[in-house]
């Protein structure tokens, strides 16, 4: 497993019993995850302390509880800066577990001894934008939703890079990378979020099952000849790291690298354990 445990604004606390407790900068958060089913006590005063609770609905969706929580608030991991709110479906806007994929790609980008053209698909609050950004690369920013990407570009202004190389664009990412091909462009590196299920601003429909080998497949035709990294994240549960090592060895099989796919997770203070977060795949050159 892949681990991010480099934060020191961030950690897992405890969980038990279908949530998390955790501790984003000076606050506590209590949400869902849908990986806890153990039922451990609760003997953490966090659980009873905490700043704002996500109570999930027996008939779908929940909705925030706070106790003095601010509306929105930044956390820092390495030189960048997150802006943070709740808001629906429990989301605050970061998932902290990618940092372990910010890492991995930046020292790529970094070492590479040439300029590096990264295009971030799924891109929501610019996380992965801001860490490759902030590694010297030239960054192109797709995400459907004009409310995320004005989000990104707000966590971009805190963290110093204003005025760094990053194309922002709300647009559907199928979309966007048909027309990158009949324009002929190509980038050096791309990383992809996709959702489990989601549409586009026009409605399209996004379906993780049956979408995202034709667009692994779509993204090899604007991946350059010396492509220097190409990964995928998923949150959904059907798509097993394994199932993400085929996908991208079958489709960059023409370029010289080497896949490894694993879950990615964050360590639990309480505990020394490690709570799963999703999976990645990661295609890097030879």
């Amino acid at each position: 497993m892949w681990i991010a445990d480099q934060w020191k604004d961030y950690e897992v606390i405890d969980c038990s019993s279908g949530e998390k407790l955790e501790r984003w900068g000076n606050y506590t958060l209590v949400r869902p995850d849908p990986q806890v089913i153990w039922n451990t006590p609760k003997n953490d005063p966090g659980w009873k302390h905490k700043n704002g609770h996500y109570h999930r609905s027996k008939k779908g969706g929940g909705e925030w509880e706070f106790f003095d929580l601010p509306q929105q608030w930044q956390i820092h991991y390495k030189s960048l800066t997150f802006n943070l709110k709740p808001f629906s479906f429990k989301h605050t806007g970061l998932f902290p577990e990618q940092a372990t994929n910010w890492d991995w790609f930046s020292d790529l980008i970094q070492n590479a001894d040439r300029p590096v053209k990264v295009l971030n698909l799924f891109a929501y609050t610019g996380g992965a934008t801001l860490a490759a950004a902030a590694a010297g690369a030239q960054v192109t920013h797709v995400d459907a939703s004009k409310g995320m990407v004005t989000w990104a570009k707000e966590n971009a202004v805190s963290s110093g890079l204003k005025d760094a190389p990053i194309r922002w664009l709300v647009d559907d990412c199928v979309k966007f990378v048909e027309r990158e091909i009949r324009r002929g462009n190509t980038y050096d590196a791309i990383i992809m979020d996709p959702p489990s299920y989601g549409r586009g601003p026009k409605g399209e429909i996004w379906k993780i099952e049956d979408m995202i080998h034709p667009l692994i497949h779509l993204c090899t035709k604007i991946l350059s000849k010396d492509a220097l990294f190409f990964l995928v994240n998923s949150y959904t549960t059907g798509l097993a790291p394994a199932v993400l090592t085929y996908l991208i060895a079958t489709e960059l099989k023409d370029w010289n690298g080497h896949v490894e796919s694993q879950e990615i997770g964050l360590p639990v203070r309480n505990t020394g354990l490690v709570l799963p977060c999703g999976a990645s795949g990661r295609w890097v050159r030879k």
